[in-house]
Protein backbone atom coordinates (compact mmCIF):
# COMPACT_ATOMS: atom_id res chain seq x y z
CA UNK A 1 0.00 0.00 0.00
CA UNK A 2 2.71 2.14 0.97
CA UNK A 3 4.55 1.46 -2.58
CA UNK A 4 0.98 2.79 -4.28
CA UNK A 5 0.49 5.71 -1.83
CA UNK A 6 4.30 6.59 -2.75
CA UNK A 7 3.50 6.40 -6.87
CA UNK A 8 0.61 8.83 -6.54
CA UNK A 9 2.43 11.41 -4.76
CA UNK A 10 5.14 11.58 -7.01
CA UNK A 11 3.15 11.54 -10.10
CA UNK A 12 1.14 14.43 -8.62
CA UNK A 13 3.90 16.13 -7.33
CA UNK A 14 5.94 15.96 -10.93
CA UNK A 15 2.43 17.29 -12.28
CA UNK A 16 2.77 20.31 -9.74
CA UNK A 17 6.24 20.97 -10.52
CA UNK A 18 5.55 20.57 -14.64
CA UNK A 19 2.41 23.35 -13.89
CA UNK A 20 4.82 25.51 -11.71
CA UNK A 21 7.06 25.33 -14.21
CA UNK A 22 5.26 26.68 -16.98
CA UNK A 23 3.14 30.06 -17.42
CA UNK A 24 5.82 32.21 -18.56
CA UNK A 25 8.58 32.69 -21.57
CA UNK A 26 11.48 32.30 -18.85
CA UNK A 27 9.85 29.45 -17.27
CA UNK A 28 8.84 27.90 -20.52
CA UNK A 29 12.53 28.30 -22.04
CA UNK A 30 13.72 25.63 -19.83
CA UNK A 31 11.78 23.13 -21.31
CA UNK A 32 12.10 24.22 -24.98
CA UNK A 33 13.39 20.98 -26.16
CA UNK A 34 10.17 19.33 -25.20
CA UNK A 35 8.47 21.83 -27.95
CA UNK A 36 7.78 21.03 -31.45
CA UNK A 37 10.38 21.80 -33.57
CA UNK A 38 8.61 24.66 -35.37
CA UNK A 39 7.97 26.15 -32.22
CA UNK A 40 11.68 25.68 -31.13
CA UNK A 41 12.08 27.24 -34.56
CA UNK A 42 9.96 30.54 -33.74
CA UNK A 43 11.61 30.45 -30.31
CA UNK A 44 15.32 30.67 -31.39
CA UNK A 45 14.05 33.08 -34.58
CA UNK A 46 12.45 35.66 -31.94
CA UNK A 47 15.21 38.45 -31.16
CA UNK A 48 13.86 38.50 -27.43
CA UNK A 49 13.37 35.06 -27.08
CA UNK A 50 16.28 33.66 -29.04
CA UNK A 51 18.72 35.91 -27.10
CA UNK A 52 17.69 33.72 -24.15
CA UNK A 53 17.71 30.17 -24.71
CA UNK A 54 20.19 27.95 -23.36
CA UNK A 55 21.48 25.39 -24.91
CA UNK A 56 22.13 21.93 -22.83
CA UNK A 57 23.40 18.78 -24.82
CA UNK A 58 20.71 15.83 -25.18
CA UNK A 59 23.60 13.37 -23.48
CA UNK A 60 23.46 16.52 -20.18
CA UNK A 61 20.17 16.42 -19.97
CA UNK A 62 20.05 12.46 -19.38
CA UNK A 63 22.86 12.19 -17.40
CA UNK A 64 21.12 14.84 -14.58
CA UNK A 65 18.19 13.35 -15.15
CA UNK A 66 19.44 9.60 -14.82
CA UNK A 67 21.16 11.23 -11.42
CA UNK A 68 17.93 12.90 -10.24
CA UNK A 69 15.53 10.01 -10.75
CA UNK A 70 18.33 7.28 -9.18
CA UNK A 71 18.09 8.82 -6.03
CA UNK A 72 14.77 10.10 -6.26
CA UNK A 73 13.30 6.68 -6.90
CA UNK A 74 16.54 5.16 -4.27
CA UNK A 75 15.25 7.49 -1.44
CA UNK A 76 11.27 6.54 -2.17
CA UNK A 77 12.27 2.49 -2.70
CA UNK A 78 13.99 2.94 0.82
CA UNK A 79 10.84 2.49 2.23
CA UNK A 80 9.35 -0.13 1.16
CA UNK A 81 12.96 -2.58 0.46
CA UNK A 82 12.95 -6.12 0.14
CA UNK A 83 15.53 -8.76 0.57
CA UNK A 84 17.68 -9.23 -3.21
CA UNK A 85 18.17 -7.39 -6.16
CA UNK A 86 15.29 -8.64 -8.04
CA UNK A 87 12.65 -7.32 -5.91
CA UNK A 88 14.21 -3.97 -5.20
CA UNK A 89 14.54 -3.67 -9.01
CA UNK A 90 11.51 -4.26 -9.76
CA UNK A 91 9.92 -1.72 -7.16
CA UNK A 92 12.15 1.16 -8.77
CA UNK A 93 11.22 0.21 -12.07
CA UNK A 94 7.47 -0.30 -11.85
CA UNK A 95 8.06 3.00 -9.95
CA UNK A 96 9.74 4.74 -12.29
CA UNK A 97 7.92 3.65 -15.63
CA UNK A 98 4.70 4.37 -14.11
CA UNK A 99 5.84 7.75 -13.42
CA UNK A 100 7.30 8.02 -17.15
CA UNK A 101 3.94 7.03 -18.64
CA UNK A 102 1.96 9.30 -16.49
CA UNK A 103 3.79 12.12 -18.10
CA UNK A 104 3.51 11.14 -21.23
CA UNK A 105 0.17 10.54 -21.11
CA UNK A 106 -1.20 12.81 -18.76
CA UNK A 107 0.97 15.23 -18.46
CA UNK A 108 2.45 15.52 -22.49
CA UNK A 109 -0.52 14.63 -24.55
CA UNK A 110 -3.70 15.50 -22.02
CA UNK A 111 -2.20 18.56 -20.16
CA UNK A 112 0.66 20.52 -22.05
CA UNK A 113 -0.72 19.97 -25.54
CA UNK A 114 -4.13 22.05 -24.58
CA UNK A 115 -3.32 24.53 -22.12
CA UNK A 116 -2.14 27.75 -23.04
CA UNK A 117 0.39 27.82 -19.77
CA UNK A 118 2.69 26.90 -22.44
CA UNK A 119 2.85 28.98 -25.01
CA UNK A 120 5.37 31.65 -25.90
CA UNK A 121 4.71 34.92 -26.44
CA UNK A 122 6.59 35.98 -29.62
CA UNK A 123 5.26 32.91 -31.18
CA UNK A 124 2.28 32.42 -34.00
CA UNK A 125 -0.07 32.08 -31.35
CA UNK A 126 -1.63 29.02 -33.68
CA UNK A 127 -2.34 25.86 -30.87
CA UNK A 128 -1.99 23.13 -33.61
CA UNK A 129 1.86 23.96 -33.73
CA UNK A 130 1.86 23.19 -29.98
CA UNK A 131 0.15 19.70 -30.14
CA UNK A 132 2.52 17.81 -32.30
CA UNK A 133 3.81 14.87 -29.78
CA UNK A 134 6.88 13.33 -31.40
CA UNK A 135 9.39 15.24 -29.14
CA UNK A 136 7.12 13.96 -25.90
CA UNK A 137 7.01 10.75 -27.84
CA UNK A 138 11.16 10.42 -27.72
CA UNK A 139 11.02 11.97 -24.69
CA UNK A 140 9.16 8.78 -23.37
CA UNK A 141 11.32 6.19 -24.68
CA UNK A 142 14.59 7.91 -23.75
CA UNK A 143 12.73 7.93 -19.95
CA UNK A 144 12.08 3.99 -20.39
CA UNK A 145 15.98 3.20 -21.09
CA UNK A 146 16.75 6.04 -18.01
CA UNK A 147 14.62 4.33 -15.23
CA UNK A 148 15.49 1.27 -16.12
CA UNK A 149 19.45 2.14 -15.62
CA UNK A 150 18.33 3.77 -12.76
CA UNK A 151 16.18 1.03 -11.68
CA UNK A 152 19.36 -1.51 -12.07
CA UNK A 153 21.39 0.92 -9.92
CA UNK A 154 19.16 1.27 -7.19
CA UNK A 155 18.31 -2.18 -7.05
CA UNK A 156 21.71 -2.96 -6.72
CA UNK A 157 22.03 0.03 -3.62
CA UNK A 158 18.61 -1.64 -1.80
CA UNK A 159 19.86 -5.10 -1.56
CA UNK A 160 23.01 -4.12 -0.37
CA UNK A 161 21.77 -2.41 2.70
Amino acid sequence: MLFILETICLCLAFWGICYLGTGTDEKNLKGLSAYPDEIQGQVKADPVLGAQVKTVSPAARFLSNLLLYTVLLLLLCFFVREDGFLPNFRNVLVMGEILNAFDFLVIDLLWWRHTKRVRFSGTKNRPKLYRNPKNHLLSFVKGILMFFIAAVMDGLILSLM
